[in-house]
């Protein structure tokens, strides 16, 4: 039995490639706990949108719907989107909330869209402070049946989540969550809201640009908040914007300044509390692909050297650097020795370290081998233009790099390695990866950094690093699982009234999809009229159905409870008067 079988999801080909570690943020959807008030909310919703973004929105929208599986008719069971998404490479899992950024993009680089399963609320139809169903399904998923786009999704995802981030990244990350769940939870004053907001402001005024900094501005003017077109002719394109018709509205207008979409948005930050300023617009989805390479090709991913290294010990995570012989070492850096000219002459980790080659750890190099950190010099041999990764069987033992012979290695930043040679380990394509010594004594300016009380030392060859990046090289390699998934609390019994609402709700819904005798419509809307309810909401769904009925009287009634509905609550006086000007909407109009 799959772990997605255990956890009572429905798999596909596309999740079961996903690496363990991910699972760990993956619960089921729980499809039942939706209510038929979940359910109107979900179809108000997307009627509105639809209706409207049929004109604004980039044509893949409407046609993205469709080839998703998602109707306007009922919230989407992720179950149903996966056997449908498959078909163009891509599977959703629902999430356990705001889950770490790296995580979230490593999702995306295996094709698999995070959804948050829960729904606003009525009361917050039109804006939620966090992605909900909404959010995550109808606005994300349509676009990704763009060829195009579903690409860029994925490579921004792969490169993403090998983004070196800083501590503050972090910081700011907890700080986003305590902002949220004061905003979600209900128990937060309006001076707690307020400060929190005001906290996460102030750090991002101040956060530095670090890779993972720069990766999700690219990501947010894209992905979330992206238009497409030209600055003064462009479709929307962007879920933040598709999911949110006040936003999709605003973002039309003047104020908002329209600028190309380059790799200068890397620089520009967001503040996800206030409306943005300014929006970036694409030419066309093959052009943000272009625009992500560009900002990788200054990476430490692909740039390396002293800059990946210096990166890797400021950010204090798990983290991983590739010498040129294509040996990889992954743990937490802690130093850099750097020679005269300024270049690495000596690295090394605290704490446990794995060794791989090809994303593979090396047997015998596990954390196991290396509990208590790693160090190795980089660089050629002072004197010997040839580089011990280079040299054949011959050269290393004219070099008396051989098996059983003391060898004393200078290399030209001045460090020594002074050992008697054990053994090396060489690549299928003959570089040599690894040389391990006994009675080694490593020295640099007078420093010992090794020496032979340590025990057996494993010098890592390579002379230059090519790169430095976020993460592991081996998935397996280390223990990755750190979070829990929040259980769902039981969901509270609904008082005598909620129940008669949500009674009404599923009888409307059965009467609106199944074809009923008119009489028993009749006499179910007169019984609700009856009642004494004040969700305006479920006395519009009642009006839409007596006028698909043909029911003219009593349609008549519900509209003037509307309308004192408007008199008595202003802030929901917009939000009638848009459901009661609806035409017939449907993704294929």
């Amino acid at each position: 039995m799959s772990v997605f079988q255990q956890l009572g999801i429905e798999s596909n080909p596309v999740l079961e490639r996903l690496p363990k570690h991910l699972l760990q943020f993956v619960k089921p959807q729980n499809y039942d706990h939706y209510t038929p008030e979940d359910q109107a909310v979900w179809r108000y919703v997307m009627r509105k949108n639809v209706d409207y973004l049929k004109t604004v929105a980039h044509e893949s929208y409407l046609e993205g719907l469709k080839q998703c599986g998602i109707s306007i008719e009922e919230i989407p069971s992720m179950y149903g989107m996966n056997r449908i998404l498959e078909r163009i490479g891509w599977a959703a899992v629902a999430v356990d909330g705001l889950i770490p950024t790296p995580a979230f993009l490593e999702f995306q680089a295996y094709n698999v869209l995070v959804i948050a399963s829960d729904i606003r609320t009525l009361e917050d139809i039109e804006y939620t402070p966090v992605p909900d169903i909404i959010h995550e399904s109808a606005g994300h998923a349509p676009i990704i049946a763009n060829p195009e786009y579903s690409e860029f999704l994925r490579r921004l995802g792969q490169i993403g989540c090998r983004a070196i981030s800083s501590p503050k990244d972090d910081i700011l990350q907890e700080a986003v969550r305590s902002l949220t769940e004061l905003k979600t939870s209900g128990k937060g004053s309006k001076q707690q809201i307020l400060e929190a907001e005001r906290k996460v402001v102030e750090m991002q005024d101040k956060l530095e640009l670090s890779e993972l900094t720069a990766i999700k501005n690219l990501h947010w003017w894209s992905v979330e908040y992206g238009l497409i077109g030209t600055p003064d002719d462009y479709k929307i394109y962007g879920a933040g914007l598709l999911s949110s018709i006040g936003e999709s509205k605003w973002c039309l207008g003047e104020e908002v300044r329209k600028i190309p979409y380059t790799i200068e948005t890397a620089k520009q930050n967001f503040d996800y509390t206030r409306p943005q300023p300014q929006l970036f617009v694409t030419p066309d989805f093959a052009h943000l692909s272009y625009v992500i390479e560009e900002y990788a090709n200054r990476m430490a991913l692909r740039r390396g050297g002293l800059e990946a290294l210096r990166k890797l010990i400021e950010s204090e995570k798990l983290g991983t650097l590739e010498l040129s012989t294509g040996i990889q070492i992954t743990g937490l850096f802690s130093r850099v020795i750097t020679d005269a000219r300024q270049e690495v002459a000596y690295f090394s980790t605290s704490g446990q370290t794995a060794l791989a080659y090809r994303e593979k750890e090396l047997i015998g190099h596990g954390v196991n081998n290396h509990p208590d950190g790693f160090g190795s010099p980089v660089g050629k041999l002072k004197g010997i233009n040839l580089a011990i990764e280079d040299m054949y069987p011959k050269d290393l033992e004219a070099y008396h790099i051989y098996e059983g012979r003391k060898v004393k290695l200078e290399f030209v930043s001045g460090l020594t390695v002074e050992g008697e040679v054990i053994t090396g380990i060489r690549s299928l394509k003959g570089k040599i990866l690894l040389i391990r010594f006994r009675n080694c004594l490593v020295t640099f300016q007078g420093e010992v950094l090794f020496s032979p009380r340590d025990g057996v030392y494993d010098m890592a060859v390579g002379k230059e690093i090519v790169s430095g990046y976020a993460g592991p090289a081996d998935l397996h390699s280390f223990d990755l699982i750190e979070h829990e998934v929040n259980q769902d609390l039981p969901t509270q019994a609904p008082d005598d009234v909620t129940k008669k609402r949500y009674h009404y709700y599923e009888m409307i819904r059965d009467c609106r999809i199944n074809s009923k005798a008119v009489h028993e419509v009749e006499a179910m809307l007169n019984r609700l009229c009856d009642q004494a309810f004040d969700d305006w909401l479920l006395l519009l769904e009642a009006w839409e159905l007596a006028n698909q009925y043909q029911l003219g009287s009593i349609a008549e009634i519900l509209h003037r409870r509307l309308d004192t509905r408007c008199e008595a609550h202003p802030e929901a006086c917009h939000l009638i008067r848009e459901g009661l000007a609806f035409s017939q909407v449907s993704i294929d109009s």
